[in-house]
C-alpha cells in the first residue's frame, strides 16, 4: 500500500461515514475520528492534491475513483484483521475495528498480507 497511516484513517473513516450518511462533511470526520476540524481540513487538502477525493471538500466530501480504488485496496486487509481481533482474540466489534486500523496503518503491508492469509486458511479449514 502507498499510502501513509494518515490517510488510511482518513480514506476508511470516509467510506464507513458515505455508508451512514449522504453527505460526509469535515466536521462528521473530525468526530468520527476525534480530530480537530483544522487537522480534518489540512489532511482533505493532501487527499486532494493526492487525488483521493474531489477539490470542493468544503461542502461534502467524495472519494474519487482513484480514492474509491484506494479503499477497496485497503479494506481488503482490513477485513481479514477485523476477523481476526474479532473472531480469533475474541474482541468487541468496535475493539477489533479500532485494533484493526492499527494493525493495518502501522504494520507493513507485507506482515498484514501474511495475516490475511493465514485467517483465511484458518475460516476455510473450519467451514471445510
Amino acid at each position: 500500500m502507498k499510502y501513509c497511516s494518515g490517510q488510511i484513517k482518513y480514506l476508511v473513516a470516509i467510506k464507513e461515514l458515505s455508508e451512514a450518511d449522504e453527505y460526509v462533511r469535515c466536521v462528521s470526520i473530525s468526530r468520527h475520528l476525534g480530530v480537530s476540524r483544522p487537522c480534518v481540513s489540512k489532511t482533505m487538502r493532501c487527499l486532494a492534491n493526492s487525488g483521493l477525493v474531489y477539490e470542493d471538500f468544503c461542502n461534502s466530501v467524495v472519494l474519487t475513483p482513484k480514492g474509491k480504488e484506494a479503499v477497496e485496496e485497503i479494506l481488503r486487509n482490513f477485513n481479514e484483521t477485523y476477523v481476526f481481533f474479532h473472531k480469533f482474540l475474541k474482541l468487541s466489534p468496535e475493539e477489533a475495528h479500532a485494533q484493526a486500523l492499527i494493525f493495518i496503518t502501522d504494520f507493513p503491508e507485507d506482515t498484514c498480507e501474511r495475516l490475511k492469509k493465514i485467517v483465511q486458511r484458518t475460516i476455510n479449514k473450519k467451514n471445510s
